[in-house]
């Protein structure tokens, strides 16, 4: 979000924002799914940074089932040598996953593809303060999981990602 303001807002700035602007402020805080932004708009005014969170948090657990599964889809695989959002970028740099060597970034490749085989979407964590062993032993352990707890803990992970990134923003 540095790109787009170089102070946090506070919330009342926030709430006073026109559509368009809040749309483009908070739109890319659910990774390619300004469309919670977009229906959170209307839940103005926000009493703090976790009761727009909570609006946001709505939106998703009210959206349809192909909602949810774009939503999810719609993240990046960690440490893939493709292009990924500013974002995430950022976020898997701090994490270390832009420095693997040739056998970590085979590794993650591999773990990334059988997770996304078994579970129809990429594996989803927020690595604000992980290392990089961190990460890849999530993985290793969430690949064994159950598809039902799997999609609970990707949107659990989604959450905290937005929090994160909405903390970026907004002064709580």
């Amino acid at each position: 979000m540095s790109d787009l303001n170089d102070e946090r807002m506070t919330i009342a700035h926030i709430n006073g924002l026109n559509e368009a602007r809040f749309n483009e402020l908070l739109g890319p805080v659910f990774e390619h799914s300004s469309w919670i932004a977009e229906r959170t708009w209307n839940e103005r005014p926000f009493r703090s940074l976790a009761h727009l969170h909570e609006a946001m948090l709505r939106q998703v657990e009210g959206a349809s089932p192909d909602e949810v599964l774009a939503l999810l889809r719609a993240h990046p695989d960690l440490a893939t040598r493709l292009k990924v959002t500013a974002l995430s970028a950022e976020e898997q740099q701090g994490a270390g996953l832009d420095s693997l060597t040739p056998a970590e970034y085979d590794n993650f490749d591999e773990m990334n593809r059988t997770y996304k085989e078994k579970f129809g979407f990429p594996f989803i964590l927020a690595v604000a303060g992980r290392t990089k062993g961190d990460i890849a032993e999530a993985m290793r352990l969430r690949i064994a999981g159950e598809p039902e707890s799997e999609r609970r803990l990707a949107l659990a992970e989604i959450a905290r990602i937005s929090e994160l990134r909405l903390g970026r923003i907004i002064c709580s």
